[in-house]
Order: C-alpha cells, then structure tokens, then sequence
C-alpha cells in the first residue's frame, strides 16, 4: 500500500505558535527544621536549566515559622511543547535578609521536566539533599494550571467589626482566598497584606488571572478565609465564608456586597452568637487581559519612528 505526505497547511509554523503559560503552586511538607528556638522560615526558588547551567527564574515569599507552607506566589512559565523544559525546586529556610541563596539554610530540592508537571497536573514528590539522600520526611507539591483564559479579575476588599484578637491592640487582618482542587482539598490562590491594628481594614485591590481564583467557572464555590496575623507564624482565625465570583460580581462602587466572617467553634460555644465581623466586596470587576499577540492578531499596526 502506498502512502502520499499531506501538502503542508499555509500559515505560521514555529515553536512560537506551540506556546502556552503554565502557573505553577508550591506547598511543602514536613520540611526540615533549621531554627534552634522556633520552626524553619522556608521560600522556593524556581530554576530552569539553561545551556547545562540552572538559571533562577523567581521566588515565592516566605512563611514565617511553618514546615508545611502553601505559598500564594504563584510561578507563571511558558511551556514550549517541542522542548524538553528541565526545572528545579529548592526550598530554602531563610535566616538573612540577604538575597544571596548560600546565606540561607538549604532544605531540598526536587528537579523535572515541565512536560511532566504539566502531565501530571499535581504531583508529590520527596524533597532530596545535595547528596542525593532524602532531606527527612520533606515533601513538596506542585500544581500546574493552564492559562488559556486571558480573563482577570479585580477586587476591592474590606472589612467591619472584625473579631479583637490581640490582647493589648486591634487584629492585624489579612485574607486568604482558596479555590477546590481536583482531589477535593481546598488549594490556596492569593494572600492579601496585613493591614495594621484595625478591626475595619480596607486591603488593597488585587488583580489575579480568573482561572487561578475558579478555574474560569465563576459558579464554582470559593473560600474566603480572614486571619490575626502573629509575626511568628502562629496566625489567629478570625472567621470564614464561601461564596462565588458571580456573586461578589453583584458589588458595585455604590452597592458594596456584605459577608459575614464566621468562626464555627465560636459559634457552637455561643447562643447569641451572630459573626465575628463583616467582609464587604466593595468591587469586583472582570476584564480582558490582551498580550501583545491579541493585538497584533486583532488588526493593530504599529509605526516605529527614530
């Protein structure tokens, strides 16, 4: 039997045509403790392998006094499906304020493809030392998510009444925003600043890609959880809700949507229990986040002139 090659299809071919963003979420678990008096202060780095050589590519924050932090820095990478894309995952306990990783305690490392997080959409994996040998019983997960959709949504958050959780000052209050994952577990997507000695914060507006918040499914439930913040880890829980992108999109500028802020334990230990304080979406507003691609492709023409 004889068999012709299809005539190639006009049009672009190239790597740049096979590209897409990829976001990446880090949780650690049961890493190793460096501190004497206090637990480990750990952060991620992100490397990729360059011409042989590792090339840093970002950081997540660090969680202050934590073995098991879910960091809510998100890593964003272009995954280029022709290219064996080899990263690596190092977890260090920060002791300076140096930028420099050798000043820092080292916890472990896990190195792979980008295919193969990509494959596996969520993977766990033991945390190894420079030997080799295991770093203890560390562990780190990683979650991969595709950023097709160029949506991004922006809300303005604040809060009222909030529960006094320090006993010579206000609450220092911050909010954490979870999504479910597809095992079920309640997966964290963005983490606001504190805001300082107030029962009735009012936190910056933040813009993070719908897809990282629900999946772009704005009737999928979300969860919003309200804390004390402690400078050595130990956070106080304030209170929680769960609610949706559809209905925070009721708030408007004029029209601010109310929540309350529930601490269950609370509420079973009291009768005349009614919340621990108010979450007010004061906006929530969804756009199109166009790449310079968008543009070019929707007709835009550039001028360059020297």
């Amino acid at each position: 039997m004889a068999y012709t090659m299809a005539p190639t299809p006009e049009g672009p071919v190239g790597s740049q045509y096979c590209v897409c963003k990829v976001e990446l979420s880090i949780c650690g678990q049961n890493l190793l403790d460096r501190d004497v008096t206090s637990k480990s202060d750990p952060f991620c780095v992100l490397f990729m392998e360059v011409n042989g050589k590792w090339v840093e590519l970002d950081r997540t924050e660090t969680a202050v006094n934590n073995l098991n932090p879910a960091f809510s820095k998100k890593f964003v990478v272009d995954y280029h499906f022709e290219e064996v894309q080899k990263l690596k995952f190092a977890l260090f306990d920060q002791d300076k304020s140096s930028m420099q990783l050798y000043e820092h305690d080292f916890l472990g490392e896990f190195s792979c493809t980008l295919g193969t997080i990509v494959s596996s959409k969520k993977m766990t994996r033991t945390l190894l030392l420079g030997n080799g040998k295991p770093a203890g019983k560390g562990m780190i997960t990683i979650a991969a998510q595709e950023l097709s959709d160029n949506r991004v949504i922006t809300l303005s958050m604040a809060g009222r009444k909030l529960d006094k959780k320090d006993l010579f000052g206000k609450s220092d209050p911050f909010l954490e925003f979870y999504k479910p994952g597809d095992d079920g577990k309640w997966m964290l997507v963005h983490r606001t600043e504190v805001i300082k000695y107030t029962l009735d914060p009012v936190w910056k507006p933040f813009t993070v890609p719908l897809v990282s918040l629900c999946d772009g499914d704005v009737e999928k439930m979300i969860k919003v959880m309200c804390y004390d913040y402690d400078s050595d880890g130990g956070h106080d829980f304030i209170g929680e809700f769960q609610t949706s992108v559809a209905k925070m999109c009721e708030a408007q500028d004029a029209f601010p949507l109310e929540l309350e802020c529930i601490n269950a334990k609370k509420q079973k230990k009291k009768k005349n229990y009614k919340n621990s304080g108010i979450i007010i979406v004061k906006s929530c507003k969804i756009t199109r986040d166009f790449s310079f691609l968008d543009y070019i492709l929707g007709g835009c023409q550039l001028m360059f002139t020297v």
